[in-house]
Parts: C-alpha cells; structure tokens; sequence
C-alpha cells in the first residue's frame, strides 16, 4: 500500500523533470526568435516579466504565508544580491551565445557545470573527491584545455556559463531560503535596474521592445513565463525525486541544444570539440556510476 501511495509522486516528479529539462534544451530556439534584439535588453525583459509570473504562483502556492517568508535579514539579502548577478551573468552570456550562433557553447557549458559543482564543493565546502570524481574533473579539464590549444582561443563562454552557475548553486546553498521564494528576491533586486536600463534605451530611441513588430512584443513578454516556467517544474522534480534521479535528467537540455546547434543551425563540431565532449561525457559516465553505486547501497542498507 505505501508502494502505491508514492507511485503517483514519482509519477508527477519524472514528468515535470523532463518538462524542465525539455524545456531548457529548447530554450536556444526561444532566443534565437528574438535575436534581432540586444542580448542586454532580452536579459532585462527576462527580469521585468518573470516578476509577475513569480508573484502569481507564488501567491497561489503560499497564500498569506508568502509575506512572511519574503522577510529575510540583511546579511540573507545580501547573499541573494550577489546570487542575482551571478544568475544575471549567466542569462546574459547564455543569451548572447544563442544569439550569435555559439549553441554548441553553451550546451558544453551545461555539460561542464556538475563537474565544476564538485570542484566547488571541494574548494568552498571542504569537501572531499572520491577517486572516480577525482578522474572525472580531471578529464573534464583536459578536454576543455585540448579544445581551446585546437581552436587558439579560451573557451570561455562554456567555462563562464559552467563556474557563474555553479558558484550561484554554492551562494544559494549557504541560505535557508526556499528556492523560488529566492528567486523572487533575486528578481525583486534585479528589476529596478532593469526597469532603469529599458528607460535609458527608450529615451535614447535604441528600445527594441515596441519597434520591432507585435510578434516580437509578445515573446519578450513571454521571456518571463519562459524563464519561471522550467523552474516551477525542476523544484516539483526536485521535491518528488531523489536529487541522484534528477541528476540523471539534468543531461537531457545540454544534449538537446547540442543537437539543434549542429543539426538544426549548423554549427560545426570540430574535432576539437568531439575530443572535449568525449573528456566531458566520460567523466560525467563516472559521476553518475558512483551515483547508482551509493544509490544501491542506501537501498541494501533500507
């Protein structure tokens, strides 16, 4: 009985884990539907029309608690200021990437950012690499140092995308502040600037929100439903399922957008990128070996 009485959470937990992630390997084909215009302004739209969408569900969700949960003292605010910008960072580049037909960028950034997690963990959290984690950040390194000696430039849009996520994921992690109650703080701290910025465009004459026809409105506008959205359904997910199950699904976007940038958009895949997502794959093949090792030893221990 107890069996069937979790059935239906898991159910629900894998369906809006693969809503998530589905909805984050498409997410370059949103932006590129927008990409006549500035990669700064579709950040600042992103911002601007999440707020609402945040304020909605969260609403629906809490109700009267939400007011007291919004309360968070000084020191907590400032942790989520610096979350924002990193976040903000994130969007941007990632936007700028999409933009400017580097999809194959970002989809190895996404790849990278759980082995720069542990790297992180190892750094700030004190702790400690198993051998297997030990071997996967090393292949991690070497694929990604291989791809810019082959292409003579740093590939710094995968390595910022990768270290500005995972040092957001280390931020929030110091907090107790439940994740979309912070993310409404963050966007709360970010839209002023953004409202300030879209004036400034606007007053002069360099807005693109208005300008570019009704169609292009209508998807800056949905930037905020298309930024909340996948994360409403990734904390289900992550409420649901064990963080190693969803770990699991957390390749699906990278490895979608990789598909589209060379399939759809014809990015072209190098040899010197087959050799770092090879490095990369193996050492992700490592993490999730050790996942499903500690996974059935909780169970035999269960």
């Amino acid at each position: 009985m107890t069996e069937s009485r979790h059935q239906p959470s898991r159910n629900l937990g894998v369906a809006a884990a693969l809503a998530a992630f589905f909805a984050w390997g498409f997410m370059p084909w949103f932006f590129k539907l927008v990409d006549r215009v500035d990669p700064l302004e579709i950040l600042v739209h992103r911002v601007i029309w999440a707020l609402p969408v945040l304020v909605v569900f969260l609403l629906f969700r809490d109700g009267r608690r939400l007011f007291p949960k919004l309360r968070l003292c000084g020191r907590e605010i400032a942790w989520l200021a610096l979350a924002a910008a990193m976040l903000s960072s994130n969007w941007l580049i990632f936007v700028w990437a999409v933009v400017n037909d580097q999809v194959l960028s970002t989809a190895m950034g996404y790849f990278i950012n759980p082995l720069v997690n542990i790297l992180l963990g190892m750094l700030f959290l004190h702790e400690r690499l198993t051998r297997l984690q030990s071997v996967a950040v090393g292949l991690a390194a070497a694929g990604t140092a291989y791809m810019g000696w082959y292409l003579g430039a740093t590939p710094w849009v995968s390595l910022s995308l990768a270290f500005l996520f995972g040092g957001y994921g280390l931020v929030r992690k110091r907090l107790s502040v439940g994740p979309m109650t912070g993310l409404m703080w963050e966007n709360l701290i970010l839209v002023t600037p953004a409202l300030l910025y879209l004036g400034w465009r606007n007053s002069h004459g360099q807005m693109d929100f208005l300008h570019l026809g009704t169609a292009n409105d209508l998807l800056l506008i949905s930037a905020g439903l298309v930024t909340v959205l996948p994360l409403i359904w990734f904390n289900t997910a992550a409420q649901a399922l064990t963080l190693t199950v969803v770990g699991f699904f957390q390749y699906i976007g990278p490895s979608i957008s990789m598909l589209l940038a060379v399939y759809l958009w014809d990015e072209p895949f190098t040899p010197g990128h087959a050799v770092a997502f090879t490095c990369i794959w193996s050492g992700l093949a490592l993490i999730s070996l050790e996942q499903v090792r500690a996974l059935r030893r909780r169970h035999r221990r269960g």
